[in-house]
């Protein structure tokens, strides 16, 4: 595991154990699994929510993502609006690690981040994965924190 680049960020894990409830998802909104053309919403969505500029402009982001042998189309999963605009993605990698999780502004507060969550962790037991990690800061995701850790995941050490 790599160690942490910031000292407020966390790592942590959900045990994939028999008790996992499914998504429920929101009125209005639907899960879908990500298709090519979804590649530029995706990253608009993730330089919206992170504004951090990390991720580049989308002509060396989507290379990068899409090249990394991490990287499974089938374990990105979108959550799309009644007017067809993505609402919120997670985008994970198929090490059962959660790289992003995303939720667009105005459809915060429905239960869109917890649903995306639900449905990677039973996506991941159904492909044999005893648990899911994610790294998240305490300071700067205060409200993923708390939606994590209402999930069940808990602190792991940055070395496994």
């Amino acid at each position: 595991m790599p160690r942490p680049p910031a000292p407020d960020d966390i790592w942590l894990r959900k045990t994939l154990d028999d008790d996992l409830p499914p998504p429920h998802w929101p009125d209005g909104f639907v899960m879908r699994g990500f298709e090519p053309a979804d590649a530029r919403p995706l990253h608009a969505l993730l330089t919206e929510v992170f504004d951090d500029g990390t991720d580049g402009p989308f002509d060396e982001w989507w290379p990068r993502i899409s090249g990394d042998a991490e990287f499974d189309p089938a374990l990105c999963f979108l959550v799309i609006d009644a007017r067809g605009l993505l609402a919120g993605a997670a985008l994970c990698w198929a090490t059962a690690f959660v790289k992003d999780l995303a939720v667009h502004p105005q459809a915060r507060g429905r239960g869109i981040g917890e649903a995306l969550m639900r449905h990677a962790f039973i996506a991941f037991r159904e492909r044999g994965a005893a648990h899911v990690d994610l790294k998240t800061n305490t300071v700067e995701n205060a409200a993923a924190l708390r939606l994590y850790e209402r999930l069940g995941m808990v602190p792991v050490d940055w070395e496994g």
